[in-house]
């Protein structure tokens, strides 16, 4: 299949998708995916495609049928004391995600980071080994690393999404800017060049905050979201992924959306 054709496994006939990562078990201790099948299951008829290692890909097969998969290509670990931080190492390829039956791959791409052309040479060769399987690619695209929301500044997120996009990335998927507005962020959406998508990082303990900032992706822009913690880790999950599959597929309101978590 062309690009196109797989990336319809996670675009709706909107043009929007709501994406669900479960791939963080290999960067941070985490609660609420000890048993990654009965998350998928308990989600599936609500997102459109989930994010995923290759273990959980391998393991995971038959409740990920029929969904978007997206395969993470990269290992990564945050900076902890006694840790270096040498940025994300790629570690599995397009072909890798052709024999799991994934549609698309997801790499980590850290500009201003101090391993950046490391990261840079993954990026550009995974897109590389992408023109040839047709596996489409989303550069996740955050200024120097991943947990720096001080960092998320609008001129910050603005390089960071283009750059992912001139690499070649068919997706972009980035943080919305901390002191953005919904006219900053389509400005950048406007120059992107490919589909943005929109993280939601670690959660936030509130609703409201939460379907808030989706709402102002989407005003801007956005392609959809990929909003992981603050769904599984969430105490009624299921109803906070159909809250913000309202406001990204049925541009509902944050009041009405907040009324479907109760």
């Amino acid at each position: 299949m062309s690009k196109s054709e797989n990336l319809k496994a996670f675009f709706q006939d909107d043009g929007r998708t709501v994406i669900l990562p479960i791939d963080h078990g290999t960067a941070i201790p985490v609660t609420g995916l000890e048993r990654p099948g009965e998350v998928i299951a308990s989600l599936k008829d609500t997102v459109d495609g989930f994010v995923v290692s290759l273990g959980v890909a391998q393991a995971c097969k038959t409740e990920l049928s029929g969904k978007g998969v997206c395969l993470r290509t990269d290992c990564y670990k945050p900076v902890y004391p006694g840790n270096p931080d040498t940025g994300p190492e790629r570690i599995l390829t397009c072909d890798d995600a052709e024999l799991v039956g994934a549609q698309a791959v997801m790499n980590m791409c850290y500009p201003h980071h101090s391993h950046e052309m490391k990261n840079f040479r993954d990026c550009s060769e995974l897109i590389s080994e992408s023109l040839e399987t047709q596996t489409p690619v989303i550069l996740e695209s955050l200024p120097i690393g991943i947990g720096r929301p001080d960092d998320y500044t609008v001129e910050n997120i603005g390089f960071v999404v283009r750059l992912a996009a001139e690499l070649g990335s068919d997706v972009v998927k980035t943080a919305f800017p901390v002191d953005g507005t919904v006219d900053d962020f389509k400005a950048i959406v406007d120059a992107a060049l490919v589909p943005v998508v929109v993280l939601g990082g670690a959660a936030m303990r509130d609703d409201e905050a939460l379907l808030s900032m989706v709402k102002k992706a989407i005003g801007g822009g956005a392609s959809g979201i990929a909003v992981g913690r603050n769904v599984w880790q969430h105490s009624d999950p299921p109803a906070v992924a159909k809250a913000l599959r309202a406001i990204v597929h049925e541009n509902e309101s944050v009041e009405s959306a907040l009324k479907l978590i109760g």
